[in-house]
């Protein structure tokens, strides 16, 4: 019985460990890479419990290599765009200005039901009042209303159409991006010569044309733009 308690308060800690050392997120919020890893992570922990004769090695040397690969992954993924997404995914565009992308739905194997009930979540019940529905990397439904039917508030706003495109993500050039945005690589290199810098220096660009953008450097706190 000790043993039992001793080995569960070990495998506790180790579990505890490797949880925070691959991040702080919520269950929802976690990439499909994450997420095998915590399931295989929490059978693997117990074996060892549910029989004593196995050494408790067995599960904790495991545990921290599937870890240790994770966040190798996870380092890899900051790197390099193509890898983040052959992990991750990407975003994908289910609603644009309340038209529903039935053919995207069906990639994502989203059923009306499961659409309807996103949209709910995020406080719209028809799908006319959304400008853009996106679903996350995560599984998550990001809704962008209408400007119609946003909440009303005491500053007044304009409606600002669709929402930016990402042209340069982590010191990489986003070519499609670029090609929704309109804009082309001579306007991103006049920006950039404004602040001599370089792409590789830019942490994000995100831009709705050529007056209404943001440009965040890397190791940067704020947004330069015009926007």
């Amino acid at each position: 019985m000790a043993i039992g308690f001793l080995r569960s308060l070990i495998l506790y800690g180790v579990v505890i460990f490797s949880v925070r050392l691959m991040g702080k997120r919520q269950i929802g919020e976690l990439q499909p890479s994450e997420l095998v890893i915590t399931i295989l992570v929490s059978n693997i922990a117990t074996l060892p419990l549910e029989n004593l004769d196995i050494p408790l090695l067995t599960g904790i040397i495991p545990i921290l290599s599937l870890v240790c690969f994770e966040v190798l992954a996870s380092w890899g993924t900051l790197r390099s765009r193509r890898l983040r997404r052959i992990l991750s995914g990407s975003p994908k565009i289910i609603i644009r200005d309340g038209v529903i992308d039935q053919k995207v739905l069906e990639e994502l194997r989203f059923s009306a039901d499961d659409l309807m009930t996103a949209l709910r979540g995020s406080g719209v019940f028809d799908v006319t009042e959304v400008q853009f529905a996106i679903v996350e990397t995560t599984g998550s439904v990001s809704v962008y209303p209408k400007h119609a039917n946003r909440p009303v508030t005491n500053v007044p706003e304009q409606d600002t159409g669709d929402p930016p495109d990402v042209l340069i993500s982590d010191g990489k050039l986003i070519p499609h991006g670029l090609a929704a945005s309109g804009l082309d690589r001579a306007w991103i290199q006049r920006v950039l010569n404004r602040r001599q810098l370089k792409i590789q220096d830019v942490f994000l660009l995100a831009a709705r044309g050529q007056q209404d953008y943001c440009l965040i450097e890397k190791e940067g706190n704020g947004c330069h733009g015009s926007g």
